[in-house]
């Protein structure tokens, strides 16, 4: 792509770095590649992966699609995501960030609310024919016009992108790489339903400057990312970070706990970015001694009200980062004392690294007038939080608000003034990194018949837990595949004797 650049972009950062140190490693692919999606695990250079992403943005543009057009792509923890994102964004594209675990349902209704004109996807993933999945929902999304997959066996009417890859296109266009512009749109449940999220470049440096500071990391680290990429935490905290320190990316598919450890220790990874449950329990296994080149861990957690309350880090050779996560609103990190205890959350401005005097800001957070949290900063997307309008009072404007509304219940404590977060959104269940409103529960366990039942039970990992009960379980389980519904809905009614 011939490029002209007004501020930094993703695609610039990796340009940096690809001049710098080409021959350098810059992806590696899960161990059990071969197994998640029947393709054989990649071991990438920057040169390689700069030739790889310069094909696939030629073929996207050979597709027709039009600069600043939206691209869907579903893909595993896999380099072929990250090629992709680099891919669209050097073709002038937007991607839209859409989670693994999603069926037909929620696919369609994310493509039609984007207007999305192209889907990426896997042809398997994990046994799951994705390529199916996506062109049935591209039939009801009309916005789309190009269906591409990678993998072997792909349907008629999917484009092979391995063999746009190998086949090196050189086509061209020019793109001006301006950090304003809109990046990605990842998607968010609130009170008031689904919610696409819009972000710029800048908005997802932001983010990944936040964790990546906060957390102390060196240049050049090999980074292992076992977070679904598929949200705005996932992307910065893997990608955004692996291009902020100029280093390696290992790529792990959540999740295989022996996999995980072999391929720390293969490929010499000093950091691990996962879920903040798993995390903690690496101190449990005398991680020392078995992961012996990790020097920095850092939790993600979906369930920040847990964090006060979780379990204190004891490995003396690596440091640990609670990076707190509100949904799709943003982030903020806070690195644990040396005694391995989480630190206290202070209102205002925080700084990355929060506790060096004079750092800039990299988030503010903030109580709202209903006892909820609120943020404000660089990564913050305010007017995809905005409130809607009320009704029938059109004339007069709604006063400005420079906050978005985590939705959190939140409270100062009266001894030390920090921020004490108590209670998720009202009215949203949230299993793992995936959001339903409890109300869509029951309409769709209506579905089911009379005495059919969907409901959410407290988990200490997951935030929620999905059981479900019926007349005839199995039924009741293709029911719901029939309707296109994510599988964290289907498995709720494995047959049991009691609900649980």
């Amino acid at each position: 792509m011939i490029q002209t650049s007004l501020s930094p972009t993703l695609d610039g950062l990796f340009h940096r770095v690809l001049a710098r140190q080409p021959d350098a490693p810059a992806l590696l692919d899960p161990l059990n590649k071969q197994r998640i999606t029947g393709l054989a695990p990649r071991r990438m250079t920057f040169a390689q992966a700069d030739r790889a992403i310069s094909a696939l943005a030629a073929h996207f543009v050979e597709s027709g699609l039009p600069a600043n057009s939206v691209i869907g792509i579903q893909l595993p923890n896999t380099t072929e995501f990250v090629l992709t994102v680099l891919a669209a964004h050097r073709a002038g594209l937007i991607v839209a960030l859409l989670p693994q675990l999603w069926r037909q349902a929620e696919l369609t209704m994310a493509l039609n609310r984007t207007g999305a004109r192209a889907i990426v996807t896997m042809a398997r993933i994990d046994g799951v024919n994705h390529a199916d999945l996506a062109l049935n929902a591209a039939a009801e999304a009309f916005s789309i016009r190009h269906v591409c997959g990678f993998g072997d066996d792909l349907p008629e009417g999917m484009a092979s992108l391995d063999l746009a890859m190998s086949g090196g296109s050189t086509t061209k266009r020019t793109v001006v790489q301006d950090g304003r512009k809109a990046a990605a749109i990842s998607f968010d449940v609130t009170a008031d339903g689904f919610r696409p999220v819009p972000r710029t470049h800048l908005n997802l440096i932001a983010g990944g400057l936040a964790v990546f500071l906060e957390s102390r990391l060196r240049q050049r680290t090999t980074l292992m990312s076992a977070f679904a990429p598929s949200s705005f935490a996932g992307l910065t905290s893997s990608l955004v970070v692996w291009l902020l320190s100029s280093g390696t990316l290992s790529l792990h598919h959540p999740f295989d706990g022996e996999v995980l450890k072999q391929q720390i220790n293969d490929d010499c990874c000093d950091t691990l970015v996962a879920p903040a449950s798993m995390a903690l329990r690496l101190a449990e296994i005398d991680s020392p001694a078995r992961l012996p080149t990790l020097l920095h861990v850092i939790g993600l957690w979906r369930t920040p009200e847990q964090v006060a309350s979780s379990a204190q880090w004891i490995s003396e050779a690596a440091s640990f980062t609670d990076v707190y996560l509100f949904g799709e609103v943003g982030l903020f990190g806070a690195r644990r004392t040396v005694e391995g205890t989480p630190v206290p959350i202070m209102p205002g401005a925080h700084g990355a690294p929060r506790d060096v005097p004079g750092t800039s800001s990299a988030v503010e957070a903030l109580l709202t007038p209903r006892g909820t949290l609120a943020l404000r900063g660089a990564m913050v997307p305010v007017p995809a939080y905005a409130p809607p309008s009320p009704a029938g009072d059109s004339l007069v404007s709604r006063p400005p608000q420079d906050y978005a509304d985590t939705g959190y219940a939140a409270r100062l404590d009266r001894a030390t003034g920090a921020i004490c977060i108590t209670a998720p959104p009202a009215g949203i269940v949230s299993v793992g990194g995936y959001r339903f409103l409890s109300h869509d529960l029951q309409e769709w366990a209506k579905r089911l018949g009379d005495g059919a039942l969907l409901t959410a039970l407290p988990d200490r990992l997951c935030g929620y837990r999905l059981a479900g009960r019926a007349q005839d379980h199995a039924r009741g389980r293709e029911a719901l595949s029939q309707l296109g519904l994510n599988p964290l809905m289907v498995e709720a009614f494995r047959d049991r004797n009691i609900l649980g």
